[in-house]
């Protein structure tokens, strides 16, 4: 079998060619002045411990406080080594990293090896619902041969996606001696225990609240050092007290969610610039394959396809979002690797109540269905209340739909769509790395982050064909033919896709060297 090298490898000589200010809730903050930067955000944290959290609040923490074995610096897509000197595969189905010497939590404890293979292995061990652990699906073990030395046995070789599972949620270095093995720290917990090697550390935190970073002035890796000595994440339950508060400037950054209207009227606002970056969100419904309407699978189905064959993305993009998100017709975004339009083919672009009404009549199934339809109004931003009332009436406009619609906070939210409480549901994906596979590996393969009971042999198969092809013509066929299975099966309707959007007072430096391909948001980049 042969060894995939090059863009797999990661050597040190890659990194040199690789160039409380606030109050949080929606409550009004105070200006920041000299190197402090104050950062206002909508997205809710849910676990700070990479083991119990998959989802973009949380991760927009963990990037600024751990340390990866590799990553991506600002502007680049580049995998560069962070706490690791070198990665690289010494077999087909072995890939070795070289711990750099002298790392060190912020706690004082050392950082080694063995920090790294607890970490990973601690993920995969406590299999949380809200984490990560189905990134990790092709390890088949991790070990420590030394202390600068970690070892990871793959179950597939040639992965060609495994060096950049470690810049994601599943890459976050813990401290072995203050994290349990078994069990997923509290916010509290982890900020007590000070387990951190990245760039910052926190100072002080109230839960989705306020969030208080300090420069780490031991960090030594792929970021570079901290251009801001402190920078405070402060947490608002309304966009609305969000864009106010950018607009008066009384904080320095808007990132994450602000309405298209709110966009749009900032754009020709004094003293702030509107900065966008490469897209790659996806929006999209899930359904509850269990729960869902339908005596059996073949009426499941049927239902699924009615659905697609109902909803009107188009009105969707203009009428609510004003174009700032665009329709999305696979479950791979137009612009990847291999990336089709699988639902357009299968579907149509426009709504076509006559084929919804056949494939429902064929299946035995009776209308209207009743359809319970759940949405979260605070993590994918106050336009998801808009959109999927637009959905709800789109779908019944056919006379085919019955739909009740409700909503949930996110920190509820995120725990019950895995507890089978939502039939169908609202979900968005911002990928971990630029990857065709990362939209649908997490999603459609074994143990995957849905939990919505959609397990499938054949897809199954063709990711793991996809994710060891080295050749990239025959790769993106295969990725092409699960775009199409899953059009086909309707686990999920994908909906939009939108780009990155921050908006920064004027005298605020690096916001659009961190809108990048790689999809993280660091402070490191930020100054004044």
């Amino acid at each position: 079998m042969r060894i995939r090298r090059g863009a797999a490898a990661v050597a040190a000589t890659a990194l040199a060619a690789a160039a409380l200010a606030a109050c949080g809730a929606g409550n009004d903050s105070e200006e920041s002045s000299g190197d402090a930067i104050v950062v206002g955000t909508t997205d809710k944290v849910v676990s700070i411990d990479p083991a119990g959290a998959y989802d973009n609040g949380s991760l927009n923490v963990q990037t600024q406080v751990y340390q990866y074995l590799l990553n991506f610096p600002a502007g680049s897509t580049e995998l560069t080594p962070d706490a690791a000197e070198k990665c690289d595969f010494s077999t087909p189905t072995e890939y070795t990293c070289t711990i750099k010497d002298g790392l060190k939590f912020a706690n004082g404890n050392p950082l080694t090896a063995n920090s790294v293979a607890f970490s990973y292995q601690r993920i995969v061990d406590i299999n949380d619902p809200n984490g990560p652990a189905s990134l990790l699906g092709n390890m088949a073990k991790v070990e420590a041969k030394d202390d600068t030395t970690v070892v990871f046995t793959l179950k597939s070789p040639n992965d060609q996606t495994f060096p950049q599972v470690l810049v994601t949620s599943a890459g976050p270095i813990v401290d072995e001696k203050t994290y349990p093995k078994d069990r997923v720290l509290s916010d509290d917990e982890a900020v007590k225990a000070n387990g951190f090697s990245g760039p910052y550390t926190i100072a002080k935190y109230s839960k989705n609240e306020v969030a208080q970073f300090e420069a780490n002035a031991d960090y030594d890796g792929a970021y570079g050092k901290p251009k801001a000595a402190s920078v405070t994440m402060s947490y608002y339950k309304d966009a609305n007290n969000l864009k106010l508060d950018i607009e008066n400037k009384k904080i320095d950054v808007a990132y994450r969610s602000l309405t298209p209207t709110d966009i749009e009227s900032l754009e020709d606002a004094d003293g702030v610039t509107v900065h966008k970056g490469p897209g790659g969100e996806l929006r999209y419904i899930v359904f509850n394959l269990k729960t869902m309407p339908g005596a059996d699978e073949a009426q499941k189905s049927a239902v699924r396809k009615a659905a697609a064959y109902s909803v009107d993305r188009a009105a969707l993009s203009e009428q609510v979002y004003k174009g700032t998100y665009t329709p999305a017709w696979s479950a791979v975004p137009e612009g990847l690797p291999g990336a089709n339009e699988a639902f357009k083919e299968a579907y149509g672009e426009k709504p076509d109540a006559a084929a919804a009404k056949k494939v429902l009549d064929e299946a035995g199934v009776k209308t209207p269905v009743a359809l319970s339809l759940q949405y979260s109004p605070d993590h994918y931003g106050s336009n998801s209340a808009e959109e999927y009332n637009a959905v709800k009436r789109q779908l019944e406009e056919t006379g085919l739909f019955k739909v009740t619609l409700q909503s949930s906070e996110w920190t509820t939210y995120s725990e019950e769509r895995v507890a089978d409480s939502y039939p169908a549901y609202q979900l968005g994906w911002f990928p971990d790395f630029p990857d065709s596979d990362n939209y649908l590996t997490p999603f459609f393969g074994p143990n995957n982050f849905l939990q919505s009971h959609y397990e499938d042999d054949t897809t199954t198969a063709m990711l793991d064909k996809q994710r060891t092809d080295s050749n990239a013509s025959s790769r993106e066929a295969t990725l092409g033919q699960i775009q199409d299975r899953i059009a086909d099966q309707v686990p999920i309707l994908p909906l939009l896709t939108g780009a990155q959007v921050a908006i920064a007072v004027d005298d605020v430096q690096g916001v659009k060297d961190t809108l990048d391909a790689s999809f993280k948001f660091r402070f490191t980049s930020l100054s004044k």
